[in-house]
C-alpha cells in the first residue's frame, strides 16, 4: 500500500511548477491528432462507431487535426516560460540558445540529411540550384520562407514547425524577459501583433505562404506565457486546494474538451483550400485560449484526471513525441508507395478496402512510435547528454 500512495501521491497535492504532469498528456495527444490527420491523408480511414444503434462518426477529427500543431506551439511558449514565471534566475541567453540546438538540430539533421542524399541520388531536383537552395533554407531554418522549400519540399513536409520554432527561439529571450517585467503590455503587444498579421493577409488571393509564419503564432505563444503565469499562480494560492475545488477545475476542463470539439467541428465543415486555411486563421487565438484553458483545469482538477493525462505511459509518449512528429509522415507516404501492407486493388485508399485502410493505419502508428522510440533513446537523449558536458 505505501508503494501504491508514493506512486499516486504527486496527483494529490498541487502542480509541480518545474515540471507539470498533465502537459506529457496534453503534448502526447496534440501529437496524435496531428500524426492521426497526416496518416488519414494517405489511408482514408475514417473511423465510426455504432453506440445503441447510433453511428458515431470522428472524420472531423482527422479533417480539423492539422490544427493540434497550434497546440504545440503553445505548449512550447507555456513550457519555455515557466521557469521565468516560478522566478528562476537562470534567464542567461547564450546557454538558453545551446540548450535548444541541442535539443533539435541533432534529430533535424539525422532526418535531413539523408533525405538530401538520397533525393540528390535518385535525381528528384529540377535543377542544382532548387536542390542547394531546399537545403540551405532547411539548414538555416527560414525553409517557410520560400516555395521551393515550404510547398515543393523534398526534405519532410512536416518540418515547417521546427522553423517556426527556431525562430520564436531565437527571439524568446528577450520576449520572455519583457513579458516578466510589463506582462499585460507584452501579451497586448504580442497578441495585437497576431491579429495585424492575419488581418493584412486575410484577404491575399492565395494564403498559403503566409498562414504559418511566426507572426501568425504570435498571440498563442503570448497565451502560452499567460497560462504559465496563471498556473504558477495558482499553485501558490491554491497549494493542496479541497475536493470541491479540484472538481470544479475538472468540470471546468470538460466544458473546455466540448468547446474544442465544436471548434474541430467548424473547421472540419469548411470547404475549399482557401475556406480552410481562413478558418484556420480566424480560430487560433479562441483555440488557444480554450486549450490554456484546459491545461489549467486539468492541472488543478481531480486525480483521475491528473493521473489520466499524467500516468507514466503519457510520459513515454510524451518523451518520444518529437521523433514521432519527425518522422511519421515519411514512413505513412513510403509505405503507401511501396504498397505495404500489400491489398488486392492498386490503390485501395480509393477502392474503400477497408481491412487494407485498418491494417495501414495501425502499421504507421507502430511503426512511428517504434522509429520514435529507437531515435529518442539510441540517438536524441545520448547525444544531448554528450553534448552537454
Amino acid at each position: 500500500m505505501e508503494k501504491i500512495y508514493r506512486h499516486f501521491q504527486p496527483y494529490l497535492d498541487g502542480p509541480d511548477p518545474r515540471r507539470v504532469d498533465v502537459l506529457d498528456g496534453v503534448r502526447a495527444l496534440c501529437v496524435f491528432l496531428v500524426g492521426w490527420y497526416h496518416i488519414w491523408q494517405q489511408g482514408w480511414l475514417s473511423p465510426c462507431f455504432v453506440v445503441n444503434g447510433r453511428v458515431i462518426s470522428l472524420d472531423f477529427l482527422l479533417r480539423s487535426g492539422y490544427l493540434w500543431v497550434d497546440g504545440l506551439m503553445l505548449l512550447s511558449g507555456l513550457c519555455l516560460y515557466l521557469p521565468y514565471a516560478a522566478g528562476s534566475k537562470d534567464t542567461a541567453i547564450l546557454p538558453f540558445y545551446r540548450r535548444r540546438l541541442i535539443r533539435i538540430v541533432p534529430s533535424y539533421l539525422l532526418c535531413i540529411v539523408p533525405l538530401f542524399i538520397l533525393a540528390l541520388a535518385q535525381g528528384r531536383y529540377p535543377d542544382t540550384r532548387t536542390a542547394l537552395l531546399d537545403l540551405f533554407a532547411h539548414l538555416t531554418f527560414t525553409h517557410t520562407f520560400f516555395p521551393a522549400s515550404y510547398q515543393q519540399t523534398l526534405l519532410n513536409g512536416a518540418l515547417w514547425t521546427l522553423a517556426v520554432e527556431m525562430q520564436f527561439y531565437l527571439i524568446f529571450p528577450f520576449l520572455a524577459r519583457a513579458f516578466r517585467r510589463f506582462p499585460l503590455c507584452t501579451w497586448c503587444l504580442m497578441t495585437g501583433a497576431a491579429f495585424l498579421y492575419r488581418f493584412l493577409v486575410s484577404p491575399l488571393p492565395d494564403t498559403s505562404m503566409y498562414i504559418n509564419q511566426l507572426p501568425a503564432f504570435l498571440d498563442v505563444y503570448a497565451n502560452g506565457f499567460l497560462t504559465a503565469s496563471v498556473l504558477v499562480a495558482l499553485q501558490k494560492k491554491l497549494g493542496k486546494s479541497d475536493r470541491k475545488i479540484k472538481l470544479f477545475f475538472t468540470v471546468g476542463f470538460v466544458l473546455c474538451v466540448c468547446q474544442l470539439v465544436l471548434i474541430a467541428r467548424g473547421q472540419a465543415a469548411e470547404n475549399g483550400y482557401d475556406h480552410i486555411r481562413l478558418g484556420q486563421l480566424s480560430r487560433r487565438f479562441p483555440l488557444s485560449v480554450t486549450l490554456c484553458c484546459a491545461v489549467l483545469c486539468a492541472a488543478f482538477g481531480l486525480p483521475a484526471l491528473r493521473y489520466l493525462l499524467g500516468n507514466p505511459l503519457m510520459r513515454v509518449l510524451s518523451a518520444v513525441s518529437f521523433q514521432f512528429y519527425i518522422y511519421h509522415q515519411l514512413l505513412a507516404v513510403q509505405l503507401k508507395e511501396w504498397h505495404f501492407p500489400p491489398s488486392l486493388s492498386d490503390a485501395p485508399w480509393m477502392s474503400g478496402d477497408y481491412p487494407w485502410q485498418v491494417r495501414y493505419t495501425l502499421l504507421c502508428f507502430i511503426l512511428a512510435l517504434a522509429v520514435a522510440a529507437l531515435v529518442t533513446y539510441l540517438f536524441e537523449k545520448p547525444i544531448a547528454r554528450r553534448l552537454r558536458k
